[in-house]
């Protein structure tokens, strides 16, 4: 399984919903807070072309927010991202 990055904010109810979307699959995912640092959330803004969180990675492929996991979830596309070998 891919490496999941999670970058969020504390008290953000859309990390909360993408942190419990990814444990009910347990799916294991490393959360990287960007709260109170700055240049780390320019560089999350750079690299993903969005200011808003949770900014969601699995592999090396960027996800979105927990709008775009959610929609993968339903289409069943999240399951081949986290199984590649399954495609």
């Amino acid at each position: 399984m891919p490496q999941v990055l999670l970058y969020g904010i504390r008290f953000c109810p859309f990390c909360t919903a993408a942190k419990n979307l990814l444990s009910e699959k347990g799916v294991p995912y490393e959360e990287i807070a960007v709260d109170h640092d700055h240049a780390l959330r320019a560089d999350i803004i750079t690299k993903s072309g969005q200011r808003t969180v949770p900014q969601i990675w699995i592999g090396e492929t960027h996800v979105g927010g927990y709008s775009e996991l959610q929609e993968l979830e339903a289409n069943g596309e999240l399951d081949l991202l986290l199984n590649p070998g399954l495609n």
